[in-house]
C-alpha cells in the first residue's frame, strides 16, 4: 500500500501554493497526501514564521500533530528561520528546510525509517534562488508540478520570490531570499492549467508584485503580462496581490483600471503614513503622496478596491504619528485595513532600534486604529448600497450563497452574501442593498 502524508497549511496565500508544489512533487514520489492526520503514516506541517502570533499558531499545530502519534515534519517558513531552535524544543519534530523540497518524498522515507538526517540550519538567503529556479535561458515553461489542494474557484500563482527591500522591521529577505521573478511563460502556462481544474480567478502573489521582471530586465513586465493572463481562456479575473507603494507606476495604475477582467484591487502596502517614521522605517511615502496615488486610481474607477495593513507601535513612534495615520485614514476611505501592534523580529534594524513603545501603549494603539479601521471600512461598505457588482459565487449553503466582489480578495477581505438558486463558480451581476461591516448583501440583476 502507498504510504500517505497529512499537509497542514498555515500562513499566507504563498505558503498554500507552496504546498501544493510540495503535493505534486509527493505524489511523484509515490505518497498520498490526505487531509486526516490520524490516518497517514506522517504528518507535515507547511509553518508560518512572519509574526509572533504566526510562531504560536505553528508551534500548536506541531504539538497537535505530534500528539497523534505520526512522525511529525515541520517545513515552510519557521522551519526555514528557526530550524535548529525548532530541532532542539521539539523532539518529536523532524525539521526539513527550502533545500529539502526538491526531494521531499526521499526525506520523508527517511523519516519513516529512522535513518539519520542531516540536522537543518538556517541560511541567509540574500542570494539564493527561490524553491523552483527558473531557467532564464529559455522562455519555454518548465512541466507543471503542482497539485490543487482546494477545488473553488480561486487559485493564487506565485509570481515571484523574496524580497529585494530592506525594511527595518520585517526579516523575510533573510530567509525567502533575494528577488526572484518567474518567466511570463511559466506563470502563463500555470493560469492555463489552472482554468482547465476549473479556476475562474487567479491572485498573483509574491513578497512584491511591482517589482515583478526588475532581475529580467524590463519593469515594465506585469503591465505586460496582465493583459495576457486576462485573456486565458477561463479566467474571467486576475487580481495582483502586495503592491509596494513607493514602486507604482502610472503605466500599471493604466493598466489595472483599463483592462477587462483584470479586477481594479489595489493591496497596497502603507505600513504607515507619517513621513518621518516611515523613513525610519526605511520607506518611502507619506499622507499626501499615498492620498495622490488613491486619487489616481480612483479617478479612473470611483468604485476600485483600495485595501492595506499598517503598524503601530514602530520603535519611535509618537502621538503625532498615530494623529497622522488617523487623518490618513479618514481621508483614504479604504475598503479593508489590517492592523498590526509591532514586536521585534530577530534579525531585523528595528530590534535595535532605541526609544520602543512600551507594551500597554501599542495595545492601546492597537485598539484605537482598530475601532477607527472598522468604523471607516463599515462606512465604506455602506457607500456601495446600490453599485451593481460582478460576484464569484464560492460557496453554496443550504438557505445562502457567499462569494468575492472585484474589491474583495479571498480570506483577507469583505464577502457578498446572495439569495438564489446558484453555483459555486458562477460569476454574476448584482446590486448591493445592504451592509454588515464589510460584508454585503446583494441581489441577483
Amino acid at each position: 500500500m502507498p504510504r500517505s502524508v497529512a499537509l497542514v497549511t498555515l500562513g499566507c496565500a504563498r505558503n498554500e501554493v507552496d504546498s501544493e508544489e510540495l503535493a505534486a512533487r509527493l505524489e511523484r514520489d509515490g505518497w498520498v497526501v490526505t487531509d486526516d492526520a490520524h490516518r497517514a503514516d506522517a504528518v507535515m506541517v507547511n509553518t508560518c514564521g512572519f509574526i509572533e502570533a504566526a510562531k504560536a499558531d505553528s508551534i500548536e499545530q506541531l504539538l497537535e500533530a505530534a500528539d497523534t502519534g505520526r512522525p511529525v515534519i515541520a517545513v515552510g517558513c519557521m522551519a526555514e528561520r528557526y530550524g535548529g531552535e525548532l530541532a532542539r524544543e521539539l523532539d518529536e519534530v523532524t525539521v526539513l528546510g527550502f533545500d529539502d523540497y526538491a526531494a521531499i518524498g526521499d526525506r520523508l522515507d527517511d523519516v519513516i525509517a529512522g535513518r539519520p538526517l542531516v540536522p537543518h540550519t538556517p541560511q541567509d538567503r540574500r542570494t539564493l534562488l527561490p524553491i523552483s529556479p527558473v531557467d532564464r535561458a529559455t522562455a519555454a515553461a518548465p512541466p507543471l508540478l503542482r497539485k490543487r489542494l482546494d477545488s473553488g474557484p480561486v487559485a493564487s500563482i506565485r509570481l515571484a520570490s523574496g524580497c529585494d527591500r530592506r525594511c527595518a522591521f520585517c526579516a523575510i529577505p533573510t530567509f525567502r531570499g533575494a528577488f526572484v521573478s518567474r518567466q511570463p511563460a511559466e506563470v502563463l502556462a500555470e493560469a492555463e492549467w489552472l482554468a482547465d481544474t476549473g479556476v475562474r480567478e487567479i491572485v498573483l502573489v509574491s513578497e512584491n508584485s511591482t517589482s515583478y521582471g526588475k532581475d529580467l530586465g524590463d519593469l515594465r513586465l506585469l503591465e505586460k503580462l496582465l493583459p495576457q493572463l486576462a485573456a486565458v481562456d477561463g479566467i474571467d479575473r486576475v487580481r495582483v496581490s502586495y503592491l509596494q507603494p513607493a514602486e507604482m507606476r502610472p503605466s500599471l495604475v493604466e493598466v489595472m483600471t483599463s483592462t477587462r477582467g483584470v479586477a481594479a484591487y489595489f493591496d497596497l502596502s502603507f505600513q504607515h503614513s507619517s513621513e518621518s517614521l516611515l523613513r525610519r522605517m526605511r520607506r518611502f511615502g507619506g499622507t499626501e503622496a499615498f492620498l495622490e496615488l488613491i486619487a489616481s486610481v480612483r479617478g479612473r474607477i470611483p468604485t476600485a478596491g483600495v485595501r492595506s495593513n499598517v503598524i503601530v507601535g514602530f520603535p519611535g513612534e509618537t502621538d503625532a504619528d498615530v494623529d497622522e495615520l488617523a487623518n490618513f485614514l479618514n481621508q483614504a476611505r479604504l475598503d479593508a485595513i489590517g492592523v498590526f501592534g509591532y514586536s521585534d523580529e530577530d534579525g531585523t534594524e528595528a530590534e535595535s532600534l532605541p526609544d520602543k513603545v512600551s507594551g500597554p501603549e501599542i495595545v492601546r494603539r492597537v485598539e484605537r486604529i482598530s475601532s477607527l479601521a472598522e468604523e471607516l471600512t463599515s462606512q465604506r461598505a455602506e457607500d456601495r448600497i446600490g453599485e451593481e457588482i460582478e460576484v464569484l459565487i464560492e460557496t453554496v449553503g443550504r438557505d445562502t450563497v457567499e462569494g468575492r466582489a472585484e474589491h474583495q480578495a479571498p480570506e483577507v477581505d469583505g464577502s457578498v452574501t446572495i439569495r438564489g438558486e446558484l453555483a459555486v463558480g458562477d460569476l454574476i451581476l448584482a446590486r448591493v442593498v445592504a451592509n454588515e461591516g464589510v460584508d454585503l448583501l446583494a441581489e441577483p440583476l
